[in-house]
């Protein structure tokens, strides 16, 4: 399984970003995904989980701004972050569980400007 990361770039605070993570190969064995982020002197922090069945579960951080969805048939995970603020600048990395496998992508850096 590889996951693609994409959607990242400049923002102005208090704007809009939507990043999607496209998984390719052997993807059935495909259940959570995630969000994680790695803020430039800090170590990598979940954003959030998504379950098979759609269940999520969102950091303190980013809740009521920040939404993960996924579309099983496309094997894609969004994550639609809104209101974004200076704070969230960082490289988002998108994870996979492939049964008892992490996969992880390769990042997509989120710059937030005040």
């Amino acid at each position: 399984v590889q996951l693609v990361e994409s959607g990242g770039g400049l923002v102005q605070a208090g704007y809009s970003l939507r990043l999607s993570c496209e998984a390719s190969g052997d993807t059935i064995c495909i259940s959570t995904m995630g969000w994680y982020r790695h803020i430039p002197g800090q170590g990598r922090e979940l954003v959030g989980l998504i379950t098979l069945g759609g269940s999520t579960n969102y950091a303190d951080s980013v809740k009521g701004r920040f939404a993960i969805s996924r579309e099983n048939a496309k094997n894609t995970l969004y994550l639609q972050m809104n209101s974004l603020k200076p704070e969230d600048t960082a490289v988002y990395y998108c994870k996979a569980l492939c049964g008892d496998l992490e996969v992880w992508g390769r990042g997509t850096l989120v710059t937030v400007s005040s």
